[in-house]
């Protein structure tokens, strides 16, 4: 039987999983709810549910990254990293490597020294990855809460924060996504009828209804809680975007609730493109030239991936879809690849140790 590898994100809302041959050809690729604020046993679970699907594969080598220590049932990043990975030293066979970012792999044994390290850096694996095949581009990344924005020179990881509180001092970490996002954040005014309503404080509805109603958001990919809990259709998100203005949905038809959905999609799309508009002006230290010509293209990851060639777009670059730079199995696996990249990647890291 081919030698193969799995390859997994821990997040904090959702689990995903590649498995990867030898070849780095993605075989099967998948993504799980997992709202780990609940506990570690939604973890587990969605853990046992990944094993059951890669059942017909008798992987002997895991690499992890993961997010997942942010949530807020751990006290702080570090014991969040000590007990996801005494949880998967429990839960998996064979060899076991966790991501350090730029430490690259460690073992069991070496965590507890390179929590620091291990803390969120599935961006970088996703980033090194691009890098080893692309000499230079703007890699956007927009998941379902955050858009990371990753610059590449010289075929090198050129970004200037490493740590989530730096990276988002730099706008290289945006706290705004395609899913679970509150519109709240996104926008304090919007125009709806003709005129500039404020926008509630209160966690009425979330980006994933405004992507419903301008359909950029399809059923499979649709996997995180609605503010209210209850459902997703168009009629659901309706009702939830009109409360953030003060309004029910029976105060205007369709057209009207869809137009507001849209001011919404590009008050986000406004600030990723100021954040872009950032990382694209840095200079090279050096010669004081800019990093990235304007023939530098925009790639982009992440559920996202659609609004993310909009921004290209709007800024004038050439767009590559990461997906297209990867193998996969079928059209169905390298689409996954694309939503859960970083665990793709991270497997293709190991391959090469």
């Amino acid at each position: 039987m081919t030698q193969t590898i799995v390859g997994w994100d821990i997040g904090g809302a959702h689990l995903k999983a590649a498995l990867v041959d030898s070849t780095g050809n993605a075989i099967q690729v998948i993504q799980l709810s997992c709202p780990l604020w609940r506990g570690l046993d939604v973890l587990e679970l969605a853990i046992d549910e990944v094993l059951t699907t890669f059942s017909a594969y008798n992987s002997k080598t895991h690499a992890i990254t993961m997010t997942g220590e942010l949530a807020d049932i751990f006290p702080n990043r570090n014991k969040g990293i000590l007990q996801i990975t005494q949880l998967i030293e429990a839960k998996l066979n064979g060899e076991k490597k966790y991501y350090a970012g730029q430490r690259g792999f460690v073992n069991f044994e070496q965590v507890k020294k390179n929590t620091q390290e291990i803390a969120s850096a599935n961006w970088i694996a996703s980033a090194v990855f691009i890098a080893q095949r692309q000499p230079q581009a703007l890699l956007v990344d927009m998941g379902s809460t955050t858009t990371d924005f990753m610059m590449i020179a010289h075929h090198q990881l050129m970004c200037r924060g490493f740590d989530d509180a730096k990276r988002m001092q730099f706008e290289e970490l945006i706290y705004s996504g395609m899913l679970r996002t509150p519109i709240m954040a996104v926008a304090s005014k919007v125009p709806f009828a003709g005129e500039w309503c404020t926008v509630a404080a209160e966690h009425f509805a979330t980006m994933a209804d405004v992507y419903r109603l301008t359909d950029d958001l399809t059923g499979s990919q649709d996997m995180s809680e609605t503010a209210d809990g209850k459902g997703k259709t168009l009629e659901d998100s309706i009702r939830r975007l009109a409360r953030m203005i003060g309004h029910d949905a029976e105060d205007a038809d369709i057209s009207a609730w869809k137009a507001l959905a849209y001011a919404v999609k590009q008050a986000q799309l406004d600030t990723l493109h100021q954040a872009a508009l950032r990382q694209l002006s840095r200079l090279d230290s050096n010669n004081h030239k800019i990093l990235l010509d304007s023939s530098s293209p925009i790639i982009g990851i992440g559920v996202g991936v659609e609004i993310i060639k909009v921004l290209a777009q709007q800024l004038n670059r050439p767009f590559i879809n990461a997906k297209d730079m990867i193998i996969a199995s079928s059209l169905v696996a390298k689409d996954w690849v694309n939503v859960c990249f970083p665990a793709y990647a991270v497997a293709n890291l190991v391959l090469h140790l």
